[in-house]
């Protein structure tokens, strides 16, 4: 039978038609999600260095550097010194309180609980660990370094381990405190209460997350500066655990010379928030996976960058942030399997939101995608360790940014209450 050669070179125009679209299909989703513009190279001013700029991306800092990294500043020294009238002083009360709902609560609580128990000269007691169900409770040393409590506050506060036995639970009145407590507050609503009742427990309640500094310009109490900065420290087992992690997200970052980005990015809590356009100016409050691998590379961080996600488990909805950032990692797959049924395979979450905090707050760059006290509590911690690239994420207009444009306002402006307690 004789071969048609129309019906032949039909059917090859029919196959390239259908390769055609494909690849149109495969370009208009990537694009989508990597949008360039073609245009002149340029340099621009960031943060005292040139910035490379071409087709409309960041491409290179000054020294050759890829990507839009920021170099760590001189880290920051303490500016608080304790004085005399600050030094502990020995009395018969005592006060207790526990550290909940997770790391970046836990800097608060700390502070608080201090300052009560140095400006009431009562004696404090070594908290225990409380998770967000019931049941969830651990000792502090199963995360924090005893040992360092007691001696960083050795000179305002005295720290005891236990409770006495015959201090009676009745004979304790719990008392709630507002965050960042000060002086004049302690004597005015929890003097009384202690002077009636001898002990104290105290808990705090947060009406607000902002940790901006006083605006007022009253000077920060060197006694809250030490506690929030320097009095808790990981024990030895868990932070070998973050280092060993930390680790690994370098050696995966060979290109970009070790660094890498964390995000907290955790997909429970921006279902359950608000995440809708909010406010006057209709300004968006958290941000998604694409969201987030939108504002990413058009700030100029290639497809190798690596990156770290405080969401616990893997989820489809991540898998777009995946496709443009292949090296994007939850914690599963960076932990040693030999730790794995010690910190992520309990139902207690704490080792895991520790586990976060600390990778956020050692990270290149760190990125919030929810607002909130672990974003705040977070960048204080970068500002004592010299870390100032927080880039909070936002709808960049056309097809780039840069990055000075989205440096967190506690830092570009200063205004972190960590910079009220370092110089």
């Amino acid at each position: 039978m004789g071969v048609d050669l129309r019906q032949v070179v039909a059917g090859i125009l029919t196959i390239t038609m259908f390769v055609m679209l494909g690849q149109m299909l495969h370009r208009d989703y990537f694009d989508a999600v990597q949008e360039k513009v073609q245009g002149d190279a340029h340099d621009i001013e960031f943060q005292g260095s040139r910035v490379a700029v071409e087709d409309g991306l960041v491409r290179a800092f000054e020294g050759g550097n890829k990507g839009p990294w920021m170099e760590d500043s001189h880290g920051l020294k303490p500016c608080w010194s304790i004085s005399q009238s600050d030094e502990a002083v020995s009395s018969k009360g005592y006060v207790t309180f526990s550290l909940t709902n997770g790391p970046e609560y836990h800097v608060s609580q700390i502070t608080d609980a201090v300052m009560v128990a140095k400006h009431l000269g009562a004696t404090l007691v070594l908290p225990d660990i409380r998770g967000s169900k019931p049941g969830d409770e651990m000792n502090f040393e199963d995360i924090y370094d005893v040992d360092k409590l007691i001696k960083s506050l050795e000179s305002v506060v005295k720290v005891v381990r236990k409770l006495p036995s015959h201090v009676s639970l009745r004979d304790i009145a719990i008392v709630k405190v507002p965050t960042r407590v000060a002086e004049d507050y302690i004597k005015e609503h929890i003097d009384p209460i202690f002077k009636s009742k001898g002990n104290i427990r105290v808990t705090t309640y947060f009406p607000s997350v902002n940790l901006r500094k006083s605006s007022q310009g009253a000077e920060t109490d060197p006694v809250s500066c030490l506690a929030m900065f320097g009095s808790l420290e990981l024990q030895p087992g868990v932070n070998e655990l973050v280092e060993s992690m930390i680790q690994r997200l370098k050696t995966h970052s060979k290109k970009s010379g070790g660094r890498f980005i964390a995000i907290d990015l955790r997909v429970e809590i921006l279902e359950k928030k608000n995440c809708h356009e909010t406010g006057a100016v209709g300004s968006k409050t958290c941000y998604n996976a694409q969201e987030i691998a939108l504002f990413l590379r058009k700030l100029g961080f290639d497809s190798d960058t690596t990156i770290y996600l405080t969401q616990p488990r893997w989820e489809s909805s991540l898998n777009i942030l995946k496709d443009i950032f292949p090296k994007t990692y939850t914690k599963e797959s960076i932990m040693p399997s030999d730790k794995k049924s010690k910190y992520l395979e309990l139902e207690n979450s704490e080792y895991e939101n520790v586990i976060d905090f600390y990778i956020s707050s050692r990270s290149d760059v760190f990125v919030p995608a929810i607002p909130g006290l672990f974003y705040a509590n977070t960048v204080g911690k970068r500002i004592a360790l010299g870390k100032p690239q927080v880039l909070v994420p936002a709808e960049i207009s056309g097809t780039s940014g840069v990055p000075t444009n989205y440096i967190s306002p506690y830092i570009s402006k200063k205004n972190h209450l960590a910079y009220s307690c370092f110089c």
